[in-house]
């Protein structure tokens, strides 16, 4: 699947992911009214509000991107309905071509974090029928319960040629709490990036592995040097636009191939209408709004990538 991905990042020249991350204040009043004039203001009305959200904002975007990043919380939050939702999101994105990463940021042991692989990843077996679960193409992965909870997330890796990004440098402001303390000179990111590198090492694809990371926009820095460490890994990075991250603040992640790195934004695209900049389109319109940030991300990212 790690092929896949750079095939797609080579073709649309958009190292890009967007966030399928819907609250449901972002849906426009008149989607939500006719979810609810079917299902009523219940628990099924709120995912079907969210679902043909999601839909026409893919049906918008989906020739400019090569993924999509489903955050499992947001229909969580909805029960049972809102799992079917995140599922038809991710039938419908994979309809589409676009690679899938679903962020679930998981991590468990033993048995537990092997049935989190294979409901995310892999297939369980049902009697004489075998089945795929929710099945992403890519997850993300806490590792900080060690290597007995990653480990079941590579196996279902290699057997099934998907993928992981694993929680490395997050860009959140209190990451810095733990993920940024000494142990013998270095900090714990740094540390969990060369474990990264190392699981990825026995995990290769053509150029890179399918185990990568996760590092913020937000810290350039860190960004940097956890590039060196990585050099193999594909790096997922959140942060940028609605949490400050710019083109410029990117560089550092991409190898010298153009290549290495992919940048999420969320509701900077999903909820591009609410913004000034793209006001003009209104809520009626907001998945052409949606179509407009996410050239304008790409153009930026381009931009820094050509002037480095």
């Amino acid at each position: 699947m790690i092929q896949k991905l750079i095939s797609k990042i080579q073709k649309t020249q958009a190292p890009i992911v967007v966030g399928l991350d819907p609250m449901l204040s972002y849906v426009p009043d008149h989607i939500q009214q006719k979810a609810f004039a079917e299902y009523g203001e219940t628990l099924e009305g709120a995912a079907q509000a969210i679902w043909q959200y999601n839909k026409e904002i893919v049906d918008s975007v989906y020739d400019l991107i090569p993924a999509v990043k489903p955050q499992i919380a947001m229909y969580e939050q909805f029960g049972i309905e809102g799992l079917r939702a995140f599922k038809k999101t991710v039938d419908y994105c994979k309809s589409k071509d676009l690679v899938v990463i679903g962020d679930v940021k998981r991590g468990d042991i033993g048995s537990t974090s092997a049935a989190y692989a294979a409901g995310h990843l892999g297939k369980v077996q049902v009697g004489s029928n075998v089945y795929a679960g929710f099945d992403e193409d890519f997850v993300t992965v806490n590792p900080y319960l060690g290597s007995d909870g990653v480990k079941p997330f590579i196996d279902v890796c290699k057997q099934e040629k998907k993928g992981l990004f694993i929680l490395v440098k997050t860009s959140n402001p209190s990451s810095g709490e733990f993920q940024d303390r000494l142990i013998d000179g270095k900090p714990l990111y740094e540390l969990v990036g060369e474990q990264v590198a190392k699981w990825g090492a026995d995990c290769m694809g053509d150029t890179y592995s399918y185990v990568g990371a996760v590092v913020g926009a937000t810290y350039p820095e860190q960004g940097k040097a956890l590039r060196k460490v990585m050099p193999k890994s594909f790096i997922l990075v959140p942060g940028y636009g609605a949490q400050g991250g710019k083109g410029a603040d990117l560089v550092h992640f991409f190898n010298e191939d153009g290549l290495g790195a992919i940048v999420n934004s969320s509701r900077g695209i999903i909820a591009a209408y609410k913004q000034e900049k793209y006001a003009k389109f209104g809520p009626e319109n907001f998945a052409q709004a949606s179509r407009a940030a996410v050239e304008d991300m790409a153009a930026d990212i381009r931009g820094a990538l050509e002037n480095r």
